[in-house]
């Protein structure tokens, strides 16, 4: 039979891979079995931090159905993105930045949306119905669709895991009124192994295939907008924008493969770049040089309060100038963690110095509450 539910989805996933994705599959348009239950408890623990736009819509987050009624069938595709080396040891140099992979070239976001737009478009004019395409930026939970639609699985770190690809998957979906002949679920293939929870350096799992966000490093260096609190800053090191602990240390990444879109490869400044060139980031600056990458989205003072944290971990008083110099800077998120940076790379004598020289300035409580427990730490 002519454009058979099977047809459809042989055409569908041949256009996916001509168009760049590197793994495609089908799952009906249904709530997928504990997602709900999985967000509800989430959510009701408070572990999604500052993150209130979770909560919003988290009925037609968690049942691709009650986000789109009339869809019947979800394409769900893989972009991998795999480094071409591993992330961990960019954690070893101390005076550079440490930048999640995922970070590292063009914002995903658009490259999947103009892929996806295509497929989109081919389905509509040769098969018909609707369709609407979602990367990341709408209600929906891409994770367990991409498990139910055999993608891979959600490992005990609560992110995908491809059997095919590792921890390195872009996902993104097309939702249709097309009833399309649906591929298998993956199961979990984690076995005993929890070395993705034993290397998180915050200890943001609370239990296996739970995150408590609000300990989690991708979390306060992305997401949170306030001062980060001082007991995760020592164990942040030199991570500026996300990390990579738990998708890194994965032993499904021997079967990983460097990926083969150069829009998700790694930019030379983008490598393990100087922590002094980066405090030096003004608002201009740091637009130009994040215009087309994820990082934007943070905006300059977040970003440099993250380095600034990095510098008072490198060890290397030679980066104290840089600190000292953003003790003046219009942002107090900055201000803050200049004065914690000085902290630690100053003995007590050379920053009580500089305390006496920028402290008596200080309008921001939050600020001076940092000048007050960087001199009295008890």
């Amino acid at each position: 039979m002519p454009n058979s539910t099977s047809d459809i989805r042989e055409a569908v996933r041949e256009r996916a891979l001509a168009e760049g994705f590197d793994v495609v599959r089908i799952a009906r348009a249904q709530s997928t079995a504990d997602a709900a239950e999985r967000l509800g408890a989430f959510l009701e623990q408070g572990r999604h931090g500052t993150m209130e736009w979770l909560e919003k819509n988290a009925a037609r987050r968690a049942d691709p159905a009650a986000l789109w009624p009339e869809a019947r069938s979800v394409v769900v595709v893989g972009a991998n993105y795999g480094p071409d080396h591993d992330p961990l040891d960019d954690l070893n140099d101390r005076t550079s930045g440490a930048i999640s992979v995922y970070a590292r070239g063009d914002d995903y976001h658009d490259v999947m949306k103009t892929r996806l737009k295509r497929l989109a478009g081919f389905m509509v004019e040769k098969f018909g119905g609707e369709a609407k395409i979602f990367v990341d930026t709408a209600p929906v939970l891409e994770k367990p669709l991409a498990q139910e639609a055999g993608l891979g699985w959600q490992g005990k770190h609560t992110n995908l895991v491809s059997r095919e690809f590792g921890s390195w998957l872009f996902l993104g979906s097309v939702f249709t009124t097309l009833e399309i002949e649906a591929d298998a679920a993956e199961t979990d293939h984690c076995g005993a192994c929890h070395a993705c929870l034993d290397v998180c350096p915050t200890r943001a799992f609370p239990a296996p295939y739970q995150l408590d966000a609000r300990r989690c490093i991708s979390y306060l260096t992305i997401e949170y907008k306030g001062h980060i609190p001082r007991e995760f800053r020592d164990a942040i090191a030199n991570r500026i924008y996300g990390c990579d602990d738990c998708l890194a240390v994965c032993p499904w990444n021997k079967f990983a493969q460097v990926s083969r879109a150069a829009q998700f490869l790694a930019r030379a400044e983008l490598r393990r770049p100087r922590l002094a060139d980066l405090a030096r980031l003004d608002d201009a600056a740091f637009r130009a040089l994040f215009h087309d990458s994820p990082i934007k989205r943070t905006g300059r003072d977040r970003f440099v309060r993250n380095v600034l944290i990095a510098i008072g971990n490198s060890g290397e008083p030679r980066l104290a100038g840089e600190a000292e110099r953003l003790l003046s800077d219009s942002s107090p998120l900055v201000r803050a963690m200049a004065v914690w940076a000085l902290s630690k790379l100053l003995d007590a004598q050379r920053f009580a110095a500089v305390a006496k020289r920028y402290r008596g300035g200080e309008v921001d409580a939050a600020v001076g509450e940092e000048w007050a427990s960087a001199l009295d730490p008890s």
